[in-house]
């Protein structure tokens, strides 16, 4: 299990929760399961997401593990080369 921090429109998304605990082992499986289980972060998925662990930003890279004890936070995806 995993927990990942909720930038302010994935918060309010899914509830109101700044806090996610998630049983992910990659990036694939974590958006798979918030999708089932806050539907309306769904849109926002699908938009783009990138995931920062451990202060290193992941944008496609969807097979990524999700190390234990790891900071993951979901931030907006930022356009840029």
């Amino acid at each position: 299990m995993v927990e990942v921090t909720l930038w302010g429109a994935l918060g309010a998304a899914a509830g109101g929760k700044s806090k996610i605990d998630v049983e992910a082992k990659d990036i694939r499986e974590l958006f798979r399961k918030l999708a089932e289980q806050y539907p309306g972060l769904e849109p926002h998925i699908e938009r783009g997401i990138a995931v920062a662990i451990d202060g290193v930003i992941y944008r496609d890279t969807w097979s990524k593990e999700l190390p234990q004890g790891s900071e993951i936070f979901l931030l907006p995806r930022l356009v840029g080369g």
